[in-house]
């Protein structure tokens, strides 16, 4: 039978759409924030990494995207600034489960290898931790080629990929497949830390020397960090030695603007720093610890969640191309989601200015 004239076919995603009322809670068989659409239909994936193998303070990290996933529901999908957001679809891929495994696995053996060095002793001459520690950098290394190739599948479907932590030694083979797309590109790194140190406490890929590895990289020509506010020797020495990073940190970001430089011309002096292509790292510990009091290792101080939603919004429409994200560090609480709450809602955001730096639909700000 003939259609009717002027009848238009819906494709199963626009019917979705269609149908879904983003003003009533997410549904609870549902991904990420609770929208109906499946991988496929999805703009944006989300690979979660639950893995803290070399946490050396707090631990929580690992459950840091199941918290996320649980907080999402309850957040409402009309961002003001990207109103038509959750109308791309985001979906959050399912981790590998030996990922998980893995990491309560080595983790167990890193504990006795850093208490040993906290005693001061030389894990060198005790086979047993000689050998346990080999074992732990080569599962992180492993690791780091399971999460490039699961990037760089998705990526091949024409999918915007985002990385959630996880400890902030999660993001390395995701900027390994970055780099195999890019020749070129910089980072933008809000932390609490540096994350240079070099191999910290014998661990190759360490939480604490992300940012080292990550500068090793030919193809990442700029680090920007912000909001530094925890560093040893080591880390200045490598940032003096290295013309790739730059360091703002958060005691200079607060004393010029009491000094009276407003927060829009340092963001824009940030920003200037960063080559065209551009992939943002988030420590949720850059943050004031009131948004996330769970996080790992947290330092007086910080940014607030204002002052960095301000800068990543600038930062979408300055002509510099976004092609990464990832969020680490976020550990929930024993008896609250507020950690979970936050990253959610920090998570949607970055989907938002990810989604309209690549010119994506995600409808006009509301004005009020």
């Amino acid at each position: 039978m003939a259609k009717n004239k002027g009848t238009t076919h819906m494709s199963t995603k626009e019917q979705k759409i269609a149908n879904f009322d983003p003003s009533q809670p997410g549904l609870a068989d549902a991904s990420i924030y609770g929208l109906p659409f499946t991988a496929e239909e999805s703009e944006i994936i989300i690979i979660p990494v639950p893995w803290e193998v070399t946490v050396s303070y707090g631990a929580g990290a690992a459950d840091g995207p199941e918290a996320i996933l649980e907080a999402s529901f309850q957040v409402d999908l009309l961002h003001q600034e990207f109103p038509e957001l959750w109308k791309l679809g985001i979906y959050m891929d399912e981790a590998p489960a030996q990922w998980r495994a893995n990491s309560d696995k080595y983790k167990a053996l890193a504990q006795p290898i850093i208490e040993a060095l906290e005693n001061g002793d030389d894990v060198a001459e005790d086979a047993t931790l000689s050998a346990d520690l080999a074992a732990i950098n080569a599962a992180s290394t492993q690791l780091n080629a399971e999460l490039k190739e699961r990037v760089l599948y998705w990526a091949a479907q024409g999918k915007k990929v985002i990385l959630l932590g996880g400890d902030h030694s999660t993001p390395l083979g995701y900027y390994q497949a970055l780099a195999t797309q890019h020749d070129n590109f910089g980072i933008l790194h809000f932390d609490a830390h540096m994350d240079l140190r070099i191999a910290y406490e014998g661990f190759t890929y360490s939480h604490a020397s992300i940012m080292y590895n990550t500068i090793q990289l030919p193809e990442v020509s700029k680090l920007v960090q912000v909001g530094i506010r925890d560093f040893c020797e080591q880390e200045v020495a490598v940032v003096k030695s290295s013309d790739k990073v730059k360091v703002y940190t958060d005691a200079d970001l607060k004393k010029n603007q009491f000094e009276g430089k407003t927060w829009q011309e340092q963001v824009n002096e940030v920003i200037a720093q960063l080559p065209e292509k551009v992939a943002i790292s988030f420590d949720i510990d850059a943050l004031y610890r009131w948004y996330c009091p769970n996080t790992g290792t947290p330092v007086p101080g910080g940014l607030s969640y204002e002052q960095v939603t301000y800068l990543l919004n600038v930062l979408a429409t300055s002509g510099k191309t976004i092609i990464g994200v990832d969020l680490v560090e976020v550990a929930p609480g024993e008896h609250d989601e507020w950690d979970g709450n936050v990253g959610a809602r920090l998570l949607f955001h970055l989907c938002g200015i990810f989604a309209k730096n690549n010119k994506l639909p995600v409808g006009e700000p509301i004005v009020f």
